[in-house]
This record gives C-alpha cells, sequence and structure tokens, in this order.
C-alpha cells in the first residue's frame, strides 16, 4: 500500500468522492425498483390473487435472469467502461416497470419482471469495480460501506414511498414511481462517471480464471455467505409486512414503516460494519459471521413473538434485525473485492453474486410455501430460516480459519 495518503493524485483523489456519490445514487435508484417489488408484495398478492409461493415467486422472478447474466456481465466490466453499461441497466430497469404497468395477468407479470431483471446485473458489480478501483486499501471499506448504504437506503425509499403510493393512486403509479428512480439514478451516474486514474491490466483467459475462482475456497465462502445472507433479506423484504398484518393486525401501510425501520438501521450497519472491517486483523469475514449470526437470532425471535406484541416493541426488533440482516453486505463485498486478481475484480464481483441471486430466486418462494404448508403460520418459516442461517455462519466461520492472514 502507497504511503501516499492520496495516491492518486491531488485532483484525481479529490474526485474518488464524486466517483462514490454517483454509485451510490444509481445503487439508491435500482434499489428502489428491485426491492421495491417486494415492498409492494401484498398489493400484488391482492391485485391477483395469490398464494404466498405464487407472491414469493413474483418477487423472485426479476433476480432470474441476473443468476445467469452476472458472470458474463462482470467479463464484460473487465473489459469495457462502466458508464455505458451500469447507465444501460438503470435505463432497462426503468423500461421494464413501464411495461409491468400495462399488463393483466400474473403470466403476464412474471415474463416482464424476468426480462427486466437483466438491467439489474449490471449495477451491483459494476458499482462495486468503481469504489475499488477508486479508493486504496484502507479507505476501501468505509467507502463500500457508503456505497453499499445504497441497497437498504433505496429499500427504505421504497417502503416509504411505494405502498403510499400505491394506495393513493394504484399500484401502477407506485411502479412507474420505481421505474423514474432508476433511471434518474442511471442518468446521474452517466454524467458524473469518470474511469479510474490507474486501470489494472484485465486480461485473462476467462475459463482459466472462472475455474480458478470456483476453486478458491475462499470465493467459496463468501458464496455461500451471500446466498443464506440475500435469501434471509428478500425474506424479510418479502413477508415482513405480510407478516405483520396476518399475525399482528397491523396494515400494510403501517407495516411498510417498520421495514423503513429495518432497512434504515441497515444503512448504518453497512457503514459501521464495514468500517469495523478495515481495523479488524483477522481480515473482514468477521464482521460478516457476527452478522450472520444476530440476523439466525432475529428470526428465532420472530418465529417465538405472540400476536399481541406492543407496536414499539416490534419497531425495536424490526430495526435491530436490519442492523445485521442489511448491514453484512458493507464487509463481504469488501473481502470478495479484496479477494480477487487485480485483472478480474468484475469478474470476482460477479462469481460471488451470482450466489446471491441464487439465494434471492430462492428464498422467497420457499419461505411462502411453508407458510401456505402450515395454514398461514409464520412460525415454521422463520425457524426455518434461523437454523440454515445458523448452520451458514458456522460454515463461514470455518472456511474463514482457513483463510492465510
Amino acid at each position: 500500500m502507497s504511503s501516499d495518503p492520496d495516491p492518486l493524485g491531488a485532483g484525481a483523489g479529490r474526485y474518488r468522492w464524486v466517483m462514490l456519490t454517483s454509485a451510490t445514487i444509481v445503487q439508491v435508484g435500482t434499489a428502489v425498483l428491485y426491492l421495491g417489488i417486494g415492498v409492494l408484495a401484498g398489493f400484488l398478492q391482492e391485485r391477483f390473487d395469490l398464494t404466498g409461493a405464487q407472491t414469493g415467486l413474483a418477487i423472485t422472478a426479476i433476480g432470474i435472469v441476473p443468476l445467469f447474466a452476472l458472470i458474463p456481465v462482470g467479463r464484460f466490466l473487465d473489459h469495457h467502461s462502466e458508464r455505458v453499461i451500469i447507465t444501460g441497466g438503470a435505463l432497462m430497469l426503468g423500461a421494464g416497470m413501464v411495461a409491468a404497468t400495462l399488463v393483466d395477468s400474473y403470466v403476464a407479470l412474471l415474463v416482464v419482471l424476468t426480462v427486466t431483471g437483466a438491467g439489474y446485473a449490471t449495477a451491483q458489480p459494476g458499482g462495486s469495480k468503481v469504489v475499488a478501483a477508486w479508493f486504496p486499501a484502507h479507505e476501501r471499506g468505509l467507502a463500500m460501506g457508503i456505497r453499499q448504504t445504497g441497497l437498504p437506503l433505496g429499500g427504505a425509499l421504497a417502503a416509504a414511498l411505494l405502498p403510499w403510493t400505491a394506495e393513493r393512486f394504484g399500484i401502477d403509479s407506485a411502479l412507474l414511481t420505481a421505474a423514474a428512480a432508476a433511471v434518474a439514478g442511471g442518468l446521474i451516474f452517466y454524467v458524473l462517471y469518470r474511469p479510474a486514474p490507474v486501470v489494472a491490466e484485465s486480461a485473462y483467459r476467462f475459463g482459466n480464471q472462472l475455474r480458478a475462482l470456483v476453486a478458491d475456497f475462499r470465493v467459496r465462502t463468501a458464496m455461500w455467505a451471500g446466498l443464506t445472507m440475500v435469501g434471509a433479506q428478500f425474506a424479510l423484504l418479502s413477508y415482513l409486512m405480510l407478516y405483520l398484518r396476518d399475525v399482528h393486525d397491523i396494515p400494510l401501510t403501517r407495516g411498510a414503516w417498520l421495514l423503513f425501520a429495518a432497512q434504515m438501521s441497515g444503512v448504518l450497519g453497512r457503514v459501521i460494519l464495514a468500517r469495523w472491517s478495515d481495523h479488524l486483523r483477522s481480515g473482514r469475514l468477521p464482521a460478516v459471521v457476527t452478522a450472520i449470526a444476530a440476523t439466525a437470532a432475529g428470526t428465532f425471535i420472530l418465529a417465538a413473538l405472540p400476536g399481541d406484541v406492543p407496536l414499539a416493541l416490534l419497531y425495536l426488533i424490526a430495526t435491530a434485525i436490519g442492523f445485521w440482516a442489511f448491514g453484512w453486505y458493507g464487509p463481504w463485498v469488501v473481502h470478495v473485492a479484496e479477494t480477487a486478481d487485480g485483472r478480474a475484480v468484475g469478474l470476482t464481483l460477479a462469481v460471488s453474486m451470482t450466489a446471491n441471486q441464487l439465494g434471492l430466486v430462492a428464498a422467497p418462494p420457499l419461505f411462502g410455501l411453508i407458510v401456505d404448508l402450515a395454514d398461514t403460520n409464520y412460525r415454521p418459516a422463520w425457524a426455518a430460516l434461523g437454523i440454515v442461517l445458523s448452520l451458514t455462519a458456522l460454515r463461514v466461520q470455518a472456511g474463514h480459519r482457513r483463510t492465510p492472514i
């Protein structure tokens, strides 16, 4: 690491904060849309008369294409400018939401959401690659934590705006609001973008590099953590409001404010946990393991709660769970970026985030299916999620012990 506090040079070094701001803004805009589908789950359920499993499938539809597209996108990011790739993805998300307002059947909605999801495959790895390129190692955790606040902040904005908009003006207006947020974020990024002054040589053999990543136990450990924690995130996004409605008799619009509290707590979590990881001598994974274990404890609490819990206590629980369940991503993504060969940061991020997409695709419909099989009883679903998270914490901790310091 260079001893120069501003290794990029004075002017370029200062501009890194502009790049961080633009990468965060585009993440917020795309997250309002991407996470907004989960926030609107109750309204979609009512509009199309869906079961719990069908509701979960509608939410995960937007994550299906990124599951397969992230790796090609990562390869593309290592060879081309992030400006057009990220902005193009944001515009595609916006166009997809406009199309979603025109459908009148559940099957058509699934098709539109599935195609729309391709646009999100650029946002996460692209923005993370931008920040990793612009910031030196001693600032990278803080910078990536700030950038990654875009996801829960976007989710919080979605929780605050979209249910209210859907109730007052209809769900189509809520979808158009989400589309506008994604497009605005993409255009701002396009205007402010500059390539990093120092760019690593990105030539590598794709097949060899991909096989090396899959064989690397550090990457596999990160993938396992990402798969289960993203699954937990989207279970909370998709079903917390429905759980509050069905178990605690809290209307969807009021339940959205508990989700808002969880997301805003996650904003703090992403910065605090990432900054904490900057000071951990044993690497960044201990912060991730702590977050996984704390999220597991939170889901067990939800499984055990009776139906007559005071609203203030529910807010406290939602806030505590949100800090860990949404905050883990900050140190996780820095760990992945620092694990990468400098020539293949985009591909490494994309491979790891592919596992995240698998969690997104699988968790909501499975969670909803458990709720359906239990006759709208959420206890078994929350408990099952807690067990999976507990096992994951043990698995990731074991993998961390193998990592050379």
